[in-house]
């Protein structure tokens, strides 16, 4: 329903004609327009036509009464005996002309209506001497009318004679002031349809448009367009058909749409993939997760209807990529303060033995103990710089055995793991190993004692990582499922978003030409190789969005 104050104020300045008004005098000045016109068209081909019928017709009677072999005989011996004249009205008394008159070729009549014009010549030159046929409008001695003449010939072949049929122009004039008639009704009635279907018409078109007049339509366009494009949200329209029907300019930059997209299916403008099905509806639930080459997408998807009729759906998709970085970082600080709170505890536990030794005199003891806990720090560190060069690897290896270790889960990397000089993108290696053990983490979260992730490295070709875990593991038939963003057997923790770890090292992987293996339980056992590219120093080392996501 549309807001009153926003209709009120539309209302205000739209036109004072309204739609109905204007549909009915448009559809009646083209249907007067149109009768009109055709009716005059249809009025002159008809009288035209009426005329030419009855031309034909006298033409016929003219042609009969001339191959008449008593009327040739009588004509050709000057018709002594005056058998013409009643040859002639017995053929008007059967055909209904209004006259037959026949002449010779000098134009004497033998026969005529008026008996005191027989035996006197025509008035204008005989027509027929050329021995053809000649119809039109004559204005003879009985008035105007179709006349049409026909010649005689004689046994010789040549023109004796002439024949002039003529039906008078009020016989013609009735038969067209019919027609007119006739045309007159049909163009009233056609003008009345007319009427009747304008009106159907424009009523059917404001319950399509909501009972809105012009300017309304224009406005809330207008509105309608100002709100798509000016908000900050990617916002797609879609049909029941999963074609397009609305787009705004961020849901184009986050799905990657240059060209046109009006009218398409999604399917041929996303490729095949989690992030098409949300927005086909094939998978549903609210916030949903999905993945792009750029991107983390929180996707919703709306049905929409008018009048509990299903007019497609509304889908919403709005870029997590720096909050969700954000929070992961954030989760990373308060792991971080969490073990470190636990290391506060146990150098606290510590210090009071150290304190205790000295209390009671044992020196030695003492230092003996400070030397132990001393080296065990030390090893640990040093362990991991000479076996893993990069620092920022051994660094996070590190503080993933510390984080871990508060969880009650033990971290190991094992002693022939080697990482020298990898000749790999360093955002995504620490990306990889990153997700990989917080997933290897999380799935011992409900496992009984001891729970321990182990970690191999080795670049001898390329890089291979191997993160294995003595847990449940994945089943034989979830391993496909895994990977893909959005899938998780966890519950979300407060303020994250599961299922998004994996299936950033897959694509990681798959963008670097490497290979992702998931092997079956019992037990975790994930393993990466990345072959090796010899330019990767030469390349830009720019900050990366997957190293957000996933660090």
């Amino acid at each position: 329903m549309r807001p009153a104050s926003v209709v009120r104020r539309i209302r205000a300045g739209a036109q004072s004609s309204t739609l109905t008004t204007q549909i009915l005098l448009a559809s009646l000045s083209l249907l007067v327009f149109t009768v009109v016109l055709g009716g005059f068209l249809f009025t002159l081909i008809s009288n035209q036509t009426l005329d030419r019928q009855y031309q034909l017709r006298a033409l016929g009677i003219a042609t009969a009464t001339a191959q008449m072999p008593e009327i040739r005989s009588a004509l050709a011996a000057g018709d002594p005996k005056h058998v013409i004249d009643g040859l002639a009205k017995e053929i008007a008394a059967a055909a209904q002309p209004a006259y037959v008159v026949v002449t010779d070729r000098d134009g004497i009549r033998f026969s005529h209506p008026v008996p005191a014009l027989i035996g006197q010549k025509l008035e204008e030159p005989v027509a027929v001497l050329d021995g053809e046929t000649h119809v039109g409008f004559d204005a003879g001695s009985l008035g105007m009318s179709a006349n049409a003449k026909a010649p005689i010939f004689g046994t010789d072949g040549s023109v004796i004679g002439q024949v002039s049929v003529g039906i008078e122009d009020t016989q013609v004039l009735d038969n067209q002031v019919q027609n007119n008639w006739l045309i007159v009704g049909f163009s009233a009635l056609v003008l009345a349809l007319g009427v009747g279907g304008s009106l159907l018409l424009s009523r059917r078109i404001k319950r399509v448009t909501f009972d809105l007049e012009p300017a309304e339509i224009a406005s809330l366009l207008q509105e309608r367009e100002a709100l798509l494009h000016g908000i900050r949200e990617a916002v797609v329209g879609l049909d029941d058909k999963g074609r397009v029907t609305v787009i705004n300019g961020e849901a184009r930059r986050l799905l990657r749409i240059d060209g046109a997209a009006l009218g398409k299916p999604v399917a041929e403008l996303v490729p095949e993939g989690r992030l098409r099905d949300l927005l086909t509806g094939k998978l549903s639930g609210a916030d949903q997760v999905a993945l792009t080459e750029e991107s983390l997408l929180v996707v919703n998807r709306m049905p929409v209807s008018t009048a509990g009729r299903s007019i497609g759906s509304v889908v919403t998709l709005r870029d997590r990529t720096e909050i969700e970085s954000l929070v992961r970082d954030l989760h990373s600080v308060q792991g971080l303060m969490e073990a470190m709170r636990a290391l506060e505890h146990e150098y606290a536990n510590r210090l009071h033995i150290v304190d205790g030794l000295l209390e009671m005199g044992d020196v030695g003891q003492a230092r003996g103990y400070v030397s132990q806990i001393s080296s065990m720090s030390r090893s640990l560190g040093e362990g991991l710089r000479s076996r893993i060069a990069p620092p920022e690897l051994a660094a996070l290896l590190l503080a993933k055995i510390t984080v871990a270790a508060e969880q009650d889960v033990q971290i190991e990397v094992t002693a022939e793991s080697r990482l020298e000089r990898p000749q790999v993108d360093q955002a995504e290696l620490l990306t990889i190993v990153g997700n990989l053990l917080d997933n290897a983490v999380d799935a011992l979260a409900d496992t009984p004692r001891p729970r321990m992730v182990t970690v191999q490295f080795d670049d001898a070709d390329g890089v291979f990582i191997a993160v294995r875990d003595n847990g449940a593991g994945v089943p034989a038939d979830k391993i496909d499922q895994v990977v893909v963003d959005g899938y998780s057997t966890k519950d979300p923790r407060p303020g994250m978003r599961r299922g998004i770890g994996l299936a950033l090292v897959k694509r990681i992987v798959h963008r670097a030409g490497g290979t992702l293996d998931v092997f079956p339980g019992p037990g975790g056992n994930f393993e990466v190789w990345l072959p090796a590219n010899p330019d990767i120093e030469d390349k830009d080392r720019s900050a990366n969005i997957d190293q957000n996501i996933g660090c």
